[in-house]
């Protein structure tokens, strides 16, 4: 109840206008953060997004929750637009090689773009979602183009309270703009709060958890299967010496153990690919998958880019420690990270995301070599 009336009293400073179109997937959080913002009063329009055919059993699910709340829901069919921004470019990743991370792409691509159109459409002021997420509003120095300093609105990204939840390191490619109009309810709020709402509100929602890659409800090795031609290549260790056969290269990821069928001296790790030979590079000893340098390109910065070196926490996976380290710009959108430890198995394709005690600096995708 704490957290509920905390929530009520930080969003009073948003309360001037009214209509909100709220994202629902049927789940808790979702649901959630829709009845708490038509308990503060705001007009709350329901938006669901069919983004793959197996989303069937949630979309009934969310006209349940519609009912409930009593609010409109609109139905949004974005398959052919998810297959474009997320399907493919998931596939074609790891035919590359890499091992990508398809909700940073689904999150700004698709669900705010169109919870963004929508809001045109219905004329609405802000748009919501059930990520555990926080935003701060200040007022930050800018210049303009006279050289002046002036004194203008700024929202920050920050981790959400639940630790255990939070969602900003999925977040950082969101811009100033969509701050400005984004509204994260659950963000003062712990997991086990919002289930304990969700039950006082009698609201119906699915039991089922979010899974991390929502397109695919089989083993992922089946799913790359039906969407990829595998060739079968050498497997050679870190001295160059073939010493087996694998079965694909997507059917590998870095500092990976399991898999690599070789007799001998193992267990293998996987320490790297060569794609232009279709070789799998294995070592037997862990030491060589850690690192304490990395690059990242793709930059994304949520507020303007702060003159390197920069002194930062480091996220390089969901749900992964952050760390120190100290990050630089080495070419036009190409950032060099230093860690002052060693890291394991920093994974070429996944996002590398930057904080400031709690807050989103922003972040980028992290490369094989500084080259590349």
């Amino acid at each position: 109840m704490r957290q509920y009336l905390i929530y009520l009293f930080m969003m009073k400073i948003r309360d001037e206008k009214k209509k909100v179109i709220v994202a629902l997937s049927g789940g808790v959080d979702s649901a959630v953060a829709a009845a708490l913002l038509k308990k503060q009063g705001f007009e709350v329009v329901g938006a669901f997004f069919r983004l793959f055919d197996s989303a069937w059993n949630s979309e009934v699910q969310v006209k349940k929750m519609a009912r409930k709340l009593r609010i409109p829901l609109k139905i949004v069919d974005a398959r052919k637009e998810f297959r474009k921004c997320v399907i493919d470019y998931f596939i074609f990743s790891y035919k590359k090689g890499l091992t990508p991370n398809p909700c940073v792409v689904c999150n700004r691509e698709i669900k705010f773009r169109i919870l963004f159109d929508m809001s045109k459409k219905e004329k609405a002021d802000f748009v919501a979602t059930g990520h555990y997420a926080h935003l701060k509003h200040e007022t930050c120095n800018a210049k303009h183009v006279t050289q002046k300093k002036l004194q203008v609105a700024c929202y920050k990204l920050q981790a959400a309270r639940d630790k255990s939840k939070d969602q900003s390191y999925f977040l950082y490619r969101l811009t100033q703009k969509d701050l400005a109009r984004i509204i994260f309810p659950l963000g003062n709020f712990k997991k086990v709060e919002v289930k304990k709402l969700a039950r006082k509100l009698r609201l119906p929602v699915s039991k089922r958890e979010s899974q991390d890659i929502c397109f695919i409800n089989e083993d992922i090795e089946a799913y790359l299967r039906k969407n990829i031609k595998f060739r079968p290549g050498s497997i050679l260790n870190d001295k160059g010496i073939i010493i087996g056969k694998h079965r694909g290269l997507p059917l590998y990821t870095l500092g990976q153990r399991k898999g690599i069928e070789i007799g001998g001296t193992g267990p293998y790790f996987v320490l790297g690919k060569n794609i232009g030979k279709n070789e799998l590079i294995v070592t037997n000893d862990p030491k060589k998958l850690l690192t304490n340098k990395f690059w990242v390109d793709q930059i994304h910065w949520i507020n303007q880019e702060t003159k390197p070196p920069m002194r930062v926490q480091v996220q390089i996976r969901y749900h992964s420690e952050k760390f120190p380290a100290i990050i630089k710009k080495i070419g036009k959108g190409k950032w060099e990270v230093k860690s002052g430890k060693k890291l394991r198995a920093v994974t070429a394709g996944q996002s590398a995301v930057f904080y400031r005690s709690e807050e989103v600096l922003g972040g980028g995708i992290i490369k094989r070599n500084s080259k590349k």
